[in-house]
């Protein structure tokens, strides 16, 4: 049986009608539910992530001493005759105390290799320390510590020395600040287990005069 022209037109028109509503309904259903998944997959954990937002925070506080520690070495290299005034000295000396104190409580944990002594005062010289390394055991424990005490004692002793209208008593200090915030800046680095640098043609440090 033939259906007439009018009713077989009337159906596709129809069809075209449901088709135009339910399409665009359907393409924004899964267009809604689209980001719904991206969320979902967002909020799962990165692989490591534990280890390695500990080597960023190692690195953000070695950064956090880094800066005042030469905003102070600035300032004395820039003074006539490497001299400050007190009020200055001391503001530059808290933030340094700040800066060592908070690196402190942030440094690394770790253990000793069976039969290792710890370390003696004074610290290695840079070209000494060990190259970063996969696992805490190998580092002496407490180096970090160490190395920041170093750094703190030679900066209060810069203070003293930019303060006492002794200019020869200055650079001396400067070049103990400099060698202990290489220490810290080094001992850091083999404490936190990063990754060993790996640059191309990248020679060792030199030995400190």
């Amino acid at each position: 049986m033939r259906l007439p022209a009018r009713r077989i037109a009337t159906s596709a028109l129809c069809a075209t009608l449901l088709l135009g509503v339910a399409g665009p309904a359907a393409v924004a259903a899964d267009s809604a539910s689209a980001p719904e998944h991206t969320r979902a997959a967002s909020r799962a954990p990165l692989p490591d992530a534990d280890a390695l937002l500990g080597q960023v925070e190692s690195l953000g506080d070695l950064g956090g001493v880094v800066v005042p520690v030469t905003d102070l070495l600035t300032a004395v290299l820039k003074a006539d005759g490497g001299q400050l005034p007190h009020s200055q000295a001391a503001k530059l000396s808290t933030s340094v105390q700040d800066a060592i104190d908070q690196a402190t409580a942030n440094a690394p944990s770790t253990a000793t290799t069976p039969g290792a002594a710890a370390p003696s005062s004074p610290l290695p010289q840079a070209s000494t320390l060990p190259a970063p390394v996969d696992g805490p055991a190998e580092v002496p424990e407490g180096l970090a510590d160490e190395a920041l005490t170093a750094l703190q004692k030679a900066t209060d002793g810069l203070v003293k020395a930019v303060t006492s209208d002794e200019a020869a008593q200055v650079t001396p200090a400067v070049n103990a600040v400099v060698a202990g915030l290489v220490n810290a800046v080094a001992a850091t680095l083999v404490g936190s287990e990063l990754p060993a640098p790996d640059l191309a043609g990248l020679p060792s440090l030199p030995k400190a005069p």
